[in-house]
């Protein structure tokens, strides 16, 4: 465990990491970790033990600490368990489901270009924040005007004199004296009230057409539990006519498992193979694909060895995309690494977006230690209904080579129902698809759109 940690997690700084050996679930073994003493405790998901031995740690952490004030962040794997723990602790325990998170990132990646750099700029504790701020000023105001009222942050939300936290509610919602607005911003103190935008308020923006989307078709490589998770957060927002085609070696995954998926409406289909390149041409070659998803073998080899594998395939993809006459098509490629440590060598094998597990899992967990005050805020923003993390057309907003501020683009969001927080200029991403974002810009921000770019915008997926 030491040289693991020594290994994977450098430049502590002035943080001192202590171990303790033991059984978790026995308090007399957890008592040597001073979990009296400790001001949050984090609880983590053993894919071998499963949800049994986290409710047991649960009894026995609070078996030792009776503070009410403790926070205790357990990572579980079902929603029935999550519910429990929380209920059964009023709420003291906060349950983190990040196998569900994992796979909607990924689900959402393979549609929205940016989004995995986004979704991290969000967790990590460099750059921009989620910061909580009541302002007065804003009493009787909207949540429309708060859009527009931060000339160094973004408003997301709010959490209502009842303590309720709600991401990008109706535009028309009501803020009292004591209503926290929710923003992103780079530091506590940038998230200044700058005044309504009064200009911007008389102006009439008019919501564009919806997006129409066409039916989608994706190519997955690789199987594991994951994917079934990915597949069904595609087949919610995959149009009619869409289908996804599963390609799995027979010796990680048994064909029998993958026969027998059904997502609604979505066409299935799968190709069990050796592993040859053949194979791989035949079936990237056989449609025109609109994504191509790699997975690892998480469930049937070593971390190592299915970080491999992806990166393998990720080669050969892409290898096979430059190729000529073989009638495979360049395709966005996106791909799940288990290990973070893996990263550089996945960007050298090159793809357009990549998921990293294992990150993402532990940045939302620190981030809700550090701020319980987040948990509904993730919970809405990454759960399978309400608002959502978009990265949509800019067109859909604003004209094509004509130049705009950001202030603008908020306000024109807004006509939409949406809380922009940034764009992503695809020049900037030409190389690397998770590049290009400009995450909560100054409302002053000018920038001309062109083909290609993107604004972000927290708001219902379309």
């Amino acid at each position: 465990m030491d040289s693991e940690i020594a290994t994977r997690a450098e430049n502590l700084g002035k943080l001192k990491v202590i171990t303790r050996t033991g059984d978790v679930s026995n308090p007399a073994d957890l008592a040597r970790a001073n979990v009296a003493g400790a001001k949050s405790i984090i609880i983590l998901d053993s894919d071998e033990s499963g949800d049994a031995v986290i409710v047991s740690t649960v009894l026995s952490v609070k078996s030792l600490n009776a503070n009410p004030n403790t926070r205790i962040i357990a990572e579980v794997d079902d929603p029935h368990t999550a519910e429990a723990l929380e209920s059964a602790t009023n709420g003291r325990v906060i349950s983190v489901r990040s196998h569900d998170i994992i796979a909607r990132v990924t689900a959402q990646a393979s549609r929205q270009p940016g989004l995995t750099a986004v979704v991290l700029d969000l967790l990590d504790f460099d750059g921009d924040e989620i910061y909580f701020h009541t302002v007065p000023a804003l009493a009787g105001k909207t949540y429309g005007d708060a859009l527009l009222a931060f000339n160094e942050a973004s408003v997301i939300g709010i959490v209502d004199d009842k303590g309720v936290t709600s991401i990008n509610p109706s535009m028309k919602t009501k803020l009292t004296a004591t209503t926290k607005m929710i923003a992103i911003a780079s530091d506590d103190d940038k998230v200044i009230y700058t005044g309504v935008r009064e200009d911007l308020e008389n102006k009439k923006f008019k919501a564009g057409a919806p997006i129409v989307r066409k039916a989608e078709h994706i190519l997955v490589i690789g199987w594991s539990s994951m994917g079934r998770s990915v597949i069904s957060e595609l087949a919610a927002y995959l149009p009619k006519g869409s289908s996804v085609h599963i390609v799995a070696q027979n010796k990680f995954v048994d064909p029998a498992e993958l026969a027998s998926l059904k997502f609604g409406t979505v066409k299935m289909s799968y190709a069990s193979v050796n592993g040859d390149i053949d194979e791989l041409i035949a079936a990237a070659s056989a449609k025109r694909y609109n994504e191509v998803i790699i997975l690892g073998y998480r469930n049937a080899i070593s971390e190592a060895e299915a970080d491999a594998q992806t990166m393998l395939t990720m080669l050969q993809m892409n290898m096979l995309f430059e190729a000529q006459g073989n009638n495979v098509e360049p395709t966005r490629l996106v791909a799940e690494i288990l290990d973070s440590r893996k990263v550089e060598l996945a960007r050298v094998a090159a793809a357009d977006d990549l998921v990293v597990s294992d990150n993402l899992a532990a940045l939302l967990i620190a981030q809700v230690s550090e701020n319980p005050g987040l948990a509904p805020v993730f919970e809405d923003l990454f759960d399978a209904e309400g608002a959502a993390i978009n990265v949509k057309p800019i067109e859909h907003y604003a004209p094509l080579g004509k130049e705009i501020d950001f202030a603008e683009l908020v306000a024109i969001a807004r006509a939409h129902g949406d809380s922009a927080i940034g764009y992503r200029v695809a020049s900037d991403a030409s190389n690397d698809g998770s590049t290009g974002v400009r995450m909560n810009p100054a409302k002053t921000t000018v920038f001309k759109p062109a083909a290609g770019d993107t604004l972000v915008v927290i708001g219902n997926i379309e």
